[in-house]
């Protein structure tokens, strides 16, 4: 299973390198990287996805200035900016007409709720950088809290008539008990790769301090948002309207928070890689300053890649564990198998162009998102660990995690809306939910990217980890062969279950 030692895109004097077109033709799609023992001088890396580049930056900057618009429109005065007119004619010709209007709001009024979003966030990111050192801790609470805070929030929504949302918690509930309980088994293999992860994240006090400077560039982006979201609740538009509008922002929200996270997934995944190729963070062989050039590529020649991929990834990667979760928990009904079949392979095609791991080869080599994560996605296929990447659950745990923080601030913002105004309760909670999952979002990428780092090194070449840790190497090596061995018998069984079947079906004379 050995492989040549990958070398790492930092030479010894600092200057990274990356592999030239041609290079890369001749190497096909493995990780093309230069060995830190043979300093060369350092081409300049491409820059890739530029398009997804500046459509992010326009969106940016349009959005934002649409957000200060609408919430300047209710700032201190009713429709400031004369802009109510072409929002809500109907409401604005029946306030004319007198009737029992209802007081006009303003944007002052929920933005101090989204504040305390904001806030609950916040400290919930840090708690989770500080006391993420307990691996088995982070587990136990994400796993096993999640689904009763899921069904306790399913409870008050029926509680307060909001019979849809009571149906979506109360089925999002049932849906996490039964994924936890598909993959219980996995759990011990989790829990090693997470307390493995932690500890590589504890030697390299840079990367917290980057996850505490990009937290702070999504609070500050968040200010605005919550301000003009607090504009579209207090304006006399509509429900319908104002929760479309919503929808729009909210998914702007995510993208942006999707852009950060993997931006701090890209310069963890670097210093991660160096660590693993020299070692130690205190070998003689690390090149100066390599948070800084890590960072430097992340927002510049590769940050259009993680823009093009952010807008995929996640969604692709919820679906495909649920998936894996109810396909391995169905029994003899042929029917139901074969239409979840269907969906995992459709699946699984995604995964082979929208995966976490490519990250780490955007970090490592420079490539375009589709190429790095075809090329991660085939390494891992070539070796057999795609065995045990799928066996692993802890991409699903940070993510179970992730929620468990969202659903936390939404209800601390919920609450205080309550008794300040209480139909526009399910309006700023719901997005106090996203806010707060992408603040926590942040701070759990950190060991996701460890996470990563490590099967793509264990990929490239299984003695980086020995070296580092050769239990966790003997650990790992035993789990895979388990895992091989279960693949390769589950085959079997389906190829002569296959052949006795069509034995059955031959008629006999």
């Amino acid at each position: 299973m050995a492989r040549p030692p990958p070398d790492v895109f930092f030479d010894t004097d600092g200057g990274g390198s990356s592999p030239t077109a041609e290079e890369e033709e001749e190497d096909g799609r493995g990780s093309d990287i230069r060995s830190s023992s043979q300093p060369a001088e350092e081409p300049a890396r491409q820059w890739r996805d530029v398009f997804w580049l500046f459509v992010f930056v326009i969106h940016l900057l349009a959005f934002g200035f649409v957000l200060f618009l609408l919430g300047m429109n209710r700032f201190g005065e009713v429709d400031r900016l004369k802009i109510d007119r072409f929002t809500n004619i109907t409401n604005a010709a029946s306030a004319a007409g007198g009737g029992d209007a209802p007081p006009p709001e303003l944007t002052e009024k929920f933005w101090p709720m989204y504040g305390a979003a904001g806030a609950v966030g916040t400290a919930l990111a840090w708690a989770w950088l500080v006391l993420g050192s307990r691996a088995g801790l982070m587990m136990k609470v994400s796993v096993h809290l999640l689904t009763t805070y899921l069904a306790v929030i399913s409870v008050l929504c029926f509680w307060g008539e909001h019979f849809f949302w009571g149906v979506a918690f109360a089925v999002g509930a049932v849906l996490q008990f039964l994924y936890v309980m598909s993959v219980l088994d996995r759990f011990p293999f989790t829990m090693l790769v997470l307390q493995k992860s932690v500890k590589m994240v504890r030697d390299l006090p840079e990367v917290m301090k980057v996850a505490y400077a990009f937290l702070f560039i999504m609070l500050c982006w968040m200010a605005l948002w919550s301000f003009g979201v607090s504009g579209i609740i207090a304006s006399s538009m509509n429900d319908s309207i104002t929760w479309w509008l919503l929808v729009i922002f909210s998914v702007s929200l995510f993208w942006t928070g999707a852009v950060l996270c993997n931006t701090v997934h890209v310069i963890v995944s670097g210093m991660v890689f160096l660590v693993l190729i020299h070692g130690d963070r205190s070998s003689a062989s690390m090149p100066p300053k390599p948070l800084l050039k890590s960072l430097r590529f992340a927002v510049t020649t590769s940050f259009g890649s993680i823009c093009y991929g952010s807008l995929f990834t996640a969604a692709i990667r919820t679906l495909r564990w649920e998936i894996r979760g109810i396909r391995s928990k169905i029994g003899s009904n042929e029917c139901l198998l074969c239409c979840v079949d269907f969906l995992f392979h459709l699946v699984e095609t995604l995964v082979r162009f929208f995966n976490k791991y490519a990250y780490v080869q955007i970090a490592v080599n420079g490539k375009g998102f589709n190429h790095s994560a075809r090329d991660a996605w085939e390494l891992f296929q070539s070796t057999g660990i795609e065995a045990l990447v799928a066996y692993d659950c802890s991409g699903a745990v940070l993510l179970m995690g992730i929620i468990l923080g969202g659903l936390v601030t939404g209800t601390c913002s919920g609450v205080w809306t309550w008794f300040r105004k209480s139909d526009e309760v399910l309006m700023v909670g719901s997005t106090a939910i996203l806010m707060g999952m992408v603040l926590v979002g942040l701070a759990v990428v950190v060991v996701e990217s460890a996470v990563t780092s490590i099967y793509i090194c264990y990929a490239e070449d299984p003695s980086l980890i020995q070296r580092w840790d050769a239990e966790f190497f003997n650990q790992m090596s035993e789990a895979l062969h388990q895992r091989l061995q279960y693949r390769s018998a589950r085959a079997r069984h389906i190829i002569m279950s296959s052949r006795f079947d069509q034995r059955s079906d031959t008629p006999s004379f």
